[in-house]
């Protein structure tokens, strides 16, 4: 599936006021890759943080790190509000992140359930390695094949996920894999309509740019029921730590 980007900056956008209360998952895999991340190392020079959104792993930064600068970075400009009221001496830049500048070179670049959202992950790892400091390390979680294995299944709609295996193999010839990690966490839900509004919630329903008629959500919400009668949702996070191997010639 070929993603656009000005769709996921819109159901996000809409998603944000509900988005930590929904986003269960979400918020154990930043507070996982922040103290596995600390673990490695816990005091940074500069840290960038990518799709900082409504600061779950902001807050897991500044409770596990310390640092001198902190630059944030998100598609929706709102997002630097949230950042603010966590660490109020961040430097946000509002836009695209594979194409993302700073005056410096971090000592970490950091992301929590984003990575998934790239059409080229090769082409951006090669970007970020441009942008990091000598043995600077990149940690990020992202979600795997079985992420969400019922809803393709049922509708058909995918994103392009990565096994932790393909991730590793495009990290590897600029990177040395320090940690990883690659699991499976099944929600249940009261039905197949509770399961929607998870989704919209935590902005996973840009997808699709499809408009659901009521007929498509009961021929949804029949199928599923049908198929899945305990009415759960797959995800497959990963999380990897890795660090540059060697400067840049």
């Amino acid at each position: 599936m070929q993603i656009n980007s000005k769709s996921i900056k819109k159901q996000f956008e809409k998603s944000m006021e509900k988005y930590n209360e929904n986003a269960i998952v979400q918020k154990f895999m930043a507070e996982k890759l922040a103290m596995e991340t600390a673990k490695i190392r816990s005091d940074f020079n500069t840290i960038l943080e990518l799709g900082s959104g409504t600061g779950l792993l902001t807050e897991q930064i500044k409770l596990h790190m310390t640092f001198k600068k902190f630059y944030a970075n998100d598609l929706i400009k709102k997002s630097e509000s949230y950042i603010n009221k966590i660490i109020p001496e961040t430097k946000f830049i509002h836009g695209n992140a594979t194409r993302i500048k700073l005056p410096e070179k971090p000592d970490l670049i950091i992301s929590n359930a984003m990575f998934q959202w790239f059409n080229d992950l090769a082409k951006v790892v090669y970007h970020y390695k441009k942008i990091l400091n000598n043995d600077g390390i990149i940690a990020f979680s992202t979600f795997g094949k079985k992420n969400f294995c019922e809803l393709k299944e049922i509708s058909g709609l995918t994103l392009n996920y990565l096994s932790k295996d393909e991730l590793i193999n495009t990290l590897e010839p600029h990177f040395k894999i320090l940690y990883e990690l690659d699991y499976i966490k099944i929600l249940d839900f009261e039905s197949p309509l509770a399961i929607l509004a998870h989704m919209k919630n935590t902005g996973v329903n840009s997808l699709s740019s499809k408009i659901w008629t009521i007929n498509n959500i009961k021929t949804f919400c029949n199928n599923y029921l049908e198929k899945y009668p305990n009415n759960s949702i797959t995800y497959n996070p990963i999380l990897i730590i890795a660090q540059l191997k060697s400067p840049l010639k």
